[in-house]
């Protein structure tokens, strides 16, 4: 800065920090707005905000002379308005010595000796109070730091909290955060030199902020949707216009797929229709049933998902061949679709043709889970649909990936709907990195450091943690925010939530009974199982009479009269110790997950997002990987020249038979060692060329795939590629 000589970058103690490239100028914002000697002589537009270049330059020359008094270095360009007061300095320095800046009016400035100070009256009570903006300790003091609203007796502000509240509300909503008053508070607020900007809030300048608001519900949300244009489909005054739910609005149907005339109006949802049926305030009306409606236990379900569809096929049909190859023999290929692919181009393979009933069991129950996660997959690219083609870069540090993620996402640029770009930076060697892989592993390593975090405490199934400090930081929100982003910008499953803190995401905190595996501390632990297994009246009173402090922290002491009492009294120790003791942090981790409407569609499809929040992201196999790729060579995959030579190769790197892992070919091809929740965009595919050695085309997930003569020279061919690629890479 020509006027304080730093090259500090931060806005909310120096303004903003402004370079100007022709004029060889870099100015802070607010050293120029409160240096004595310079006036705004020109336009808005003219200059530096009505500053002219030349009464600048003029400004730096005349504090070129003047001598700081708090650091003794020349260029102090700001005076004391005391009448005989001589003092000079920095903008910085006057910050450091607890001087007064006053934005407004001629911006006048007064040394720490001369400053404005707030009266204080005898009768005002001493001690300490909760500043209403961070929540934390304020004594009530007459110094700088401390500052006292003029319009109620009793609110006390930290100094940095209330610049910080200016500059996000600005002039229009910056007011007494107790009473709401707005123009005695700002008054005082300026005359202690706190900086309230002339603009509109920061949440009213976010871009389509209330964009959510204007959303009209266009799904048809009937269990078997006749439209053969899909449930999105809409087309006003004809059978296929949509109509909303008449309570809700938040489900809708196709006229025609609930039988529906057009001069119909009134429609409930079966979610309404229950809850006004249970009230006893549903009048019974003709029910509207639909056409192809399905009668289960005599009851009619409108509104379920519509489940996923298996095709019949015949013995003879093109995808049940058998494949022969020398790692191969007579495997059996089972169809099951990754994503909705044409039938000649989707290959996937049964390893295991013969299985005793568990393994059939568990093979069943992975299946279950593949086909919820690709509906979810679906669910996620419909929210991913609102991210736009603007980017936003983020700078991590892979060796503090918590706080550069932190940072990232708390710039003033950072929007979740812009598309997000990594740059890793490492600070010992200031090397950099963009690459396609960095955005995978960036969210990789993200849900990592949350599972293990201080934020969560358990040991498989996780729940939220109690950190004060955390909760001081809002913390717990941005780690919300930052699952939710993953989900939808291509991160991993994060897999580590428990039972009990999902139903509390989906069903809310009150509709959750906590389970004894949910306790990670152990003293509490202890307690509770003690308390559950006391065999004798005498026993449990004598347990409770140990641990009675704890149990009147809890709420739950009460006297105890039969043994039968345990139970509930581990139940309300339960719903404290789990539940009710995080209440703060669940709620601000709720609102952080409901960023992108991640939340709201958990709510909607509980069972579906179980899959990827409490279960761990299935490890790669054979058939994962050949059921990812599309081979787009040929429509008839028996006569594809080397595919088997694939299908031998994914299973001899599965059986580790090889240098390579599976791992290692989806980076190869994709650039992530993990298939991300969302899927990969574009869908991976498989080409045979005559070439010499494979290709990973990681712009097009494409692997293009050489044809060979022998099984070993592909092996070979393979192995040594992608081995020498990583290698590279890595290094």
């Amino acid at each position: 800065c020509v006027l304080c000589g730093r090259t500090d970058d931060c806005p909310e103690k120096y303004g903003e920090k402004r370079t100007y490239v022709e004029y060889n100028l870099t100015v802070h914002y607010y050293c120029l707005l409160t240096s004595s000697g310079i006036w705004q002589r020109g336009e808005e537009d003219e200059g530096v905000d009505g500053f002219l270049i030349t009464d600048i330059r003029k400004e730096v020359n005349r504090a070129a002379k003047l001598k700081c008094n708090i650091c003794k270095k020349k260029g102090a360009s700001i005076g004391c308005v005391t009448p005989k007061c001589k003092r000079s300095y920095h903008f910085p320095c006057g910050l450091q010595r607890e001087c007064i800046f006053q934005f407004m009016e001629d911006f006048r400035s007064y040394c720490w000796e001369h400053r404005p100070i707030q009266e204080f009256t005898d009768k005002e009570p001493r001690g300490a109070s909760q500043c209403t903006i961070c929540l934390d300790l304020v004594e009530h003091l007459s110094v700088y730091s401390v500052l006292k609203s003029p319009c109620c007796k009793n609110a006390w502000f930290h100094r940095e909290c209330l610049q910080y509240q200016a500059l996000s509300a600005g002039i229009f909503f910056f007011r007494c955060t107790v009473c709401n008053n707005k123009d005695k508070f700002q008054k005082e607020m300026l005359r202690m030199g706190i900086h309230i900007p002339e603009r509109d809030a920061s949440w009213e300048l976010e871009e389509n902020a209330y964009q959510d608001l204007l959303h009209c519900y266009q799904h048809c949300d009937v269990r078997r949707c006749l439209c053969k244009k899909g449930r999105d489909y809409n087309e006003p005054d004809s059978k296929w216009e949509i109509k909303r739910c008449q309570y809700c609005g938040s489900r809708g149907t196709h006229l025609a797929c609930s039988s529906m005339k057009s001069w119909e109006q009134n429609w409930e949802c079966m979610e309404c229709r229950s809850i006004f049926a249970k009230s006893g305030k549903y009048s019974k009306r003709k029910k509207r049933a639909l056409a192809t409606s399905e009668e289960t236990n005599g009851t009619t379900c409108l509104l379920e998902e519509p489940p996923s569809k298996s095709p019949r096929q015949s013995s003879g049909s093109p995808r049940n061949f058998l494949l022969q190859s020398p790692k191969m023999m007579c495997q059996n290929l089972s169809p099951c679709s990754h994503l909705e692919l044409p039938a000649s181009n989707r290959v996937t393979m049964s390893l295991s043709p013969v299985m005793s009933s568990r393994n059939w069991l568990l093979s069943l129950r992975h299946k279950h889970l593949r086909e919820k996660r690709r509906e979810v997959c679906n669910i996620l690219k419909e929210l991913k649909a609102q991210v736009k083609t603007k980017t936003t870069r983020l700078n991590i540090n892979a060796e503090n990936i918590w706080s550069s993620a932190l940072k990232g996402f708390r710039q003033r640029i950072f929007s979740p709907i812009n598309t997000i770009e990594v740059d890793f930076s490492n600070c010992k060697n200031r090397s950099k990195t963009n690459t396609s892989t960095s955005k995978y592993h960036f969210f990789q390593l993200l849900m990592l450091h949350l599972q293990n975090s201080s934020l969560f405490e358990g040991s498989s199934g996780k729940n939220l943690s109690l950190d004060f400090q955390a909760v001081k930081e809002n913390l717990y929100f941005e780690a919300g925010r930052m699952i939710a982003v993953s989900l939808v910008h291509g991160g991993p499953c994060p897999g580590f939530f428990s039972k009990t803190l999902f139903n509390c995401l989906v069903y809310g905190p009150e509709n959750v009974k906590p389970a004894f595996e949910d306790v990670a501390d152990v003293d509490v632990a202890q307690t509770i199982k003690t308390i559950k297994y006391a065999n004798n009246l005498s026993s449990l009173q004598s347990t409770l009479q140990d641990c009675c402090e704890f149990l009147a922290a809890a709420g739950c002491l009460r006297p105890v009269t039969a043994l039968c009492d345990k139970n509930m009294l581990v139940n309300d120790i339960l719903i404290y110790h789990v539940i009710k003791r995080i209440a703060l942090p669940l709620e601000s981790f709720r609102q952080g997950l409901k960023t992108l409407g991640v939340l709201e569609k958990m709510q909607m499809h509980p069972h579906l997002f179980y899959s990827i929040f409490c279960h761990k992201p299935e490890r790669l196999s054979a058939e994962t990987v050949c059921d990812l790729f599309t081979i787009h060579s040929s429509s008839d995959v028996n006569k594809v020249e080397g595919a088997d030579f694939w299908m031998g190769y994914l299973q001899d790197v599965e059986s580790g038979e090889s240098v390579v892992t599976l791992e290692d070919i989806l980076f190869f091809v994709t650039g992530s060692c993990y298939i991300p929740s969302i899927g990969f965009d574009p869908e991976p595919t498989i080409k045979f060329l005559h070439i010499r050695y494979p290709i990973g085309n990681r712009l097009l997930n494409c692997l293009e795939l050489p044809i060979t003569k022998t099984y070993q020279q592909f092996k070979n061919i393979m192995e040594l590629t992608i081995r020498n690629t990583l290698r590279v890479e890595r290094e």
